[in-house]
């Protein structure tokens, strides 16, 4: 593995759900030629939900790590949707569409 040049690595400040609005993702990924992302962070049903539809819409090859994302329970018409559910629900939705799902031991085990 290379090692990381953290002084020369970009960073990218966002303020949107999607990750690519109004940002210089796209720039950067291009320039490094980056086709496939790895997704993880919070919140499922906002920004990984964003990102990775709008992913799919710019032609990048999306895999999210399941137990590396994280989301609350939603309130919908009183009812109060469990984060356990509201996270496999927007999971399963994304999953073979829009990018492919696996959980930390998956990913390494088929990334060698």
């Amino acid at each position: 593995h290379e090692k990381l040049d953290i002084q020369n690595d970009a960073v990218i400040v966002k303020n949107y759900p999607n990750s690519f609005q109004k940002t210089t993702l796209q720039k950067e990924l291009l320039k490094e030629n980056i086709k496939d992302l790895i997704i993880c962070g919070a919140m499922t049903h906002m920004c990984i939900d964003t990102t990775v539809r709008a992913a799919f819409d710019l032609g990048y090859k999306s895999t999210v790590v399941s137990d590396c994302c994280a989301t609350k329970e939603l309130k919908f018409e009183e009812k109060i949707i469990k984060s356990e559910d509201v996270q496999n629900s927007f999971l399963a939705a994304l999953n073979g569409t829009f990018c492919d799902i696996f959980d930390t031991k998956e990913l390494i085990l088929n990334s060698f």
